[in-house]
């Protein structure tokens, strides 16, 4: 199968389910079927948010940052594409209008029902005909989109004139995934399908680092403005997002959280897990 950045033909990777490309180094999973048939076991959203919040809102006032450094002198409409819980909406309300699009109806009926601006369903189905924006966000949301090129056509024509896409994704060059995909050669790949959520109700399909993304996102019609990286772990809310990724084995579960909770100190002199993609949408012609 070809690469969906750079054509090329994909090889066979580390499970039967994962494929990489030998010349830009992209990584796909097929695993879209559990996307509509999950199996595995349920996501305890409590959990998954107490794990995840102390995270999520320091990185996400870093993302509102960008957004307000890079967005045109007068924008002030920003759309959130899987607006989840609703932390980012009020993250960046103060400094945009916000709007957010969220296909789990019950997560999102939450955030909603605390006076969020939450729409439910799917991008960009939900948005009015002619509806634009001078900013558009994903946060942990392409990784999980299959038809991911589609996506990012509907980001071109829905952001006006010198409008910018944020992208916050997972990395393939992050410490912790390449150290997954070491263990795995060798054995164990719970940490490796964990970081796939393999056995979640929406799997990641795709893997990139910095330099494939920005190729794929500029044959889009964008051009790289800002590239960085966030912090992948906090100790606060560790423990709790070890629990609820997926059906792992006590004890595997307190090794992980163990070496992971000693491994934090020295996490700055790798590459974070997380990137951060600023991309401004190009003039046409």
């Amino acid at each position: 199968m070809a690469c969906i950045v750079c054509g090329n033909t994909k090889v066979a990777g580390l499970e039967g389910w994962h494929a990489t490309c030998p010349v830009c180094s992209y990584e796909s999973a097929a695993l879209t079927d559990a996307i509509n048939a999950h199996t595995g076991p349920e996501v305890n959203e409590a959990e998954r948010e107490a794990g995840l919040k102390a995270l999520r809102l320091e990185n996400f006032r870093v993302i509102v940052q960008y957004a307000r450094k890079h967005a045109p002198p007068a924008g002030r409409r920003l759309l959130d594409v899987g607006s989840a819980h609703g932390w980012f909406l009020e993250t960046a309300r103060e400094q945009f209008e916000v709007l957010g699009v969220e296909p789990d109806a019950v997560v999102g009926g939450r955030a909603a029902a605390r006076g969020l601006p939450v729409r439910s369903g799917y991008f960009p189905d939900v948005l009015a005909d002619g509806e634009r924006f001078d900013v558009i966000v994903f946060n942990d949301v392409i990784e999980h989109i299959p038809d991911i090129r589609s996506a990012l056509g509907a980001c071109h024509e829905r952001l006006d004139s010198g409008g910018i896409l944020i992208l916050n994704l997972p990395s393939s060059s992050g410490f912790f995934y390449r150290l997954s995909k070491l263990v795995a050669r060798l054995g164990w790949k719970a940490p490796f399908d964990r970081l796939w959520q393999k056995d979640l109700p929406s799997p990641h399909v795709h893997y990139f680092n910095p330099s494939n993304l920005r190729r794929l996102v500029a044959g889009q019609g964008f051009e790289l403005v800002e590239a960085a990286e966030l912090p992948a772990l906090r100790a606060k809310g560790l423990l709790e997002r070890l629990r609820c990724a997926g059906n792992v084995p006590l004890v595997s579960l307190y090794v992980q959280y163990a070496a992971i909770l000693c491994a934090i100190p020295v996490l700055r002199m790798f590459p974070s897990d997380i990137i951060v993609g600023v991309f401004r949408k190009k003039a046409a012609g």
